[in-house]
């Protein structure tokens, strides 16, 4: 039997409850892709069942899936790159286990690669059925994404794409620790396309995306993929040197005239206290920069694999 052309890579944390549900809905989408499909589950650290449940599973799946675990959680985006990694196909594609993202928008994926429409195609949410909260938050933070990061990442984000072959080499060959896998995928550039899909309410748990992890995803794509909190520094230090020198002539022609007869305690602990914050904060945004740097030195792997399972259940 020749080896599927279409890869889908799945990255699993947490999804215990739900994995019936995805190995049925992967079940209606091989069929659907005429029996054309692998799956590479990636069990990213995860502390429940999940994986345990999908090698039990493995022998009365209708598609070839291979299960890998990594030694513990490195992230979704790395869980993603191990998928990308290990998949054999001639086509990839991405989507979470949770069932969010329709599992049919894939097979539109893979028919927008087939007919060469495009290298790369995104889903793109017009709507995410979210608590108004979430919804706000979620909302706020894409805005500053594509503020600060990436203009041309779409409005409500990007949670699934998919790819040819060419486009997954150039992404892999990127090996960045604390980085933004979504940039990169912009970054590497080849012609784009995006799918419009509506996002389903998440039926069963909750998402381990929590406001901490986006804070830190912000981080990592800004220090990543922009200089400007460097050049919003080197702004206020401009602005900060005429503003002092301003105010130190007017406070010079103030006492030569008589105008202050007293020193300026006040002032005085005001402006130390103003530029001594300002130099904590240039000094942290350095040191964010300084660490990232060393982070690429060490040159450590992006994760490590602590066990493979194939189709027949064999560890590799």
């Amino acid at each position: 039997m020749a080896a599927p052309s279409r890869s889908l890579v799945i990255p699993v944390y947490l999804n215990e409850d739900n994995i019936p549900s995805l190995l049925a809905a992967l079940t209606e989408m091989h069929r659907a892709l005429d029996r054309d499909l692998e799956v590479v589950f990636v069990v990213d650290g995860s502390p429940d069942a999940s994986g345990e449940l999908l090698v039990r599973a493995q022998a009365s799946m209708p598609f070839p899936a291979r299960v890998i675990f990594h030694s513990r959680n490195f992230g979704a985006f790395t869980a993603i790159r191990t998928g990308l990694e290990h998949a054999s196909g001639r086509l990839f594609a991405v989507m979470a286990a949770d069932l969010q993202e329709p599992p049919e928008l894939i097979v539109r994926f893979f028919e927008a690669l087939e007919a060469d429409e495009c290298d790369i195609v995104f889903g793109q949410r017009v709507k995410r059925n979210d608590a108004p909260v979430r919804d706000a938050l979620s909302r706020t933070f894409w805005w500053l994404y594509r503020k600060l990061v990436i203009s041309g990442v779409p409005r409500g984000g990007v949670d699934i794409f998919a790819c040819n072959r060419a486009a997954r080499e150039e992404l892999l060959a990127i090996e960045e620790p604390n980085s933004s896998l979504i940039a990169q995928l912009f970054w590497i550039g080849f012609r784009r396309s995006f799918v419009t899909y509506e996002r389903r309410p998440r039926e069963i748990g909750t998402s381990a995306w929590g406001v901490g992890r986006r804070l830190r995803y912000m981080m990592d794509s800004i220090f990543s993929f922009t200089d400007l909190p460097i050049i919003l520094v080197l702004w206020v230090g401009v602005i900060g040197v005429l503003v002092s020198l301003v105010f130190g002539i007017g406070v010079a022609i103030a006492r030569l005239t008589g105008e202050i007869t007293e020193p300026g305690y006040t002032t005085l602990a005001l402006l130390i206290t103003f530029f001594g914050s300002a130099v904590l904060a240039v000094q942290g945004i350095i040191g964010s920069y300084l660490w990232r740097t060393f982070e690429n030195t060490k040159r450590r792997p992006l994760r490590i694999v602590a066990r493979i399972v194939d189709g027949g259940g064999t560890d590799l």
